[in-house]
């Protein structure tokens, strides 16, 4: 049984490029079965209205979104970092509070425009929510429990709204395609053995070819590059390893573009609680240059950087 999700009719939302090769007959067979819940606002958390931060000196990447990097205290308060000459800083007001109770933080862009339209978060109880930037938080459904690792990588199926990627318990690496409204299709089973990373990260185009890419690194510390396909049933080829000495870090995590140049980006976090930046390069073999301190201390403070 597939976990209960918010599966959206396909009149009026958007997935350029992927149900455009879709049978009616396929998304009739895709909704049989599948519980679905009404998109009500819950009390308890909120998100404050979008602060763009400092993305007006960032011309719209072609290549991977911009967006400021937010973090999660253990008083369930939201910060967003805007870059700031090669650096960042902390936005002057907070951009949500009341998320104690969730895990599992992501950022999409929903049309496309390069920038994140609200988050998703995991719910204690396994309920999976959404909410836009300054709007209600919706419920999409339950059993989210069985991930232990739950991110977008941007658009990673072919399509306009960025998907997600979700690893069970057992290792296996599912893919759910987005719609423009914050709901998801059925899970697509995409690989397994996932589970022998510690870390897996991306936010949008590492190597320059215009796909979502994603790293990740095993518990030897050698980090691993997934080059993006576009294809919503094998949206990564094989990994390509590309660093050693990653276990240094306890979280990596992205954004997206940090510098404004297009390429999307990395950071992260160590045991002392500092942060290190590690600039995209447009490369499948070298795919980071060398890392920049930009937190010195008290990142660890964050449960969750996304």
């Amino acid at each position: 049984m597939d976990l209960e999700i918010y599966v959206a009719k396909n009149s009026g939302l958007n997935r350029t490029g992927v149900l455009a090769r879709v049978t009616v007959a396929a998304l009739t067979a895709a909704l049989v079965g599948t519980s679905t819940v009404a998109m009500a606002a819950e009390p308890g958390p909120a998100l404050a209205s979008k602060d763009s931060g400092n993305a007006s000196a960032f011309a719209a990447s072609a290549l991977s979104a911009y967006n400021n990097l937010y973090g999660v205290n253990s008083a369930g308060t939201i910060w967003g970092y805007t870059p700031v000459n090669g650096g960042i800083q902390r936005l002057a007001n907070n951009s949500g509070t009341g998320w104690t109770s969730y895990k599992h933080f992501t950022q999409p862009d929903l049309n496309g425009d390069r920038r994140s339209d609200g988050i998703y978060a995991i719910r204690s109880d396994g309920r999976l929510n959404y909410g836009d930037w300054g709007g209600p938080i919706r419920d999409l459904g339950g059993g989210w429990n069985t991930y232990n690792k739950v991110f977008s990588a941007g658009n990673t199926g072919g399509g306009v709204s960025d998907d997600l990627l979700a690893r069970d318990g057992s290792g296996v690496l599912w893919h759910y395609l987005g719609y423009g409204n914050g709901a998801l299709t059925q899970r697509v089973r995409i690989g397994s053995g996932w589970n022998q990373y510690s870390q897996i990260a991306g936010k949008g185009d590492v190597t320059g070819d215009g796909k979502a890419d994603i790293v990740a690194s095993d518990r030897s510390g050698v980090l691993w590059l997934y080059k993006g396909t576009g294809s919503r049933t094998a949206p990564f080829s094989g990994r390509v390893r590309v660093g050693t000495g990653w276990n240094t870090y306890n979280l990596l995590a992205s954004s997206g573009d940090l510098t404004g140049d297009g390429r999307a980006d990395l950071v992260g976090r160590n045991a002392a609680g500092e942060l290190y930046l590690y600039k995209g390069r447009g490369s499948s073999t070298d795919p980071y240059a060398g890392r920049v301190k930009i937190g010195t201390s008290g990142w660890n403070g964050f449960r969750y950087l996304f």
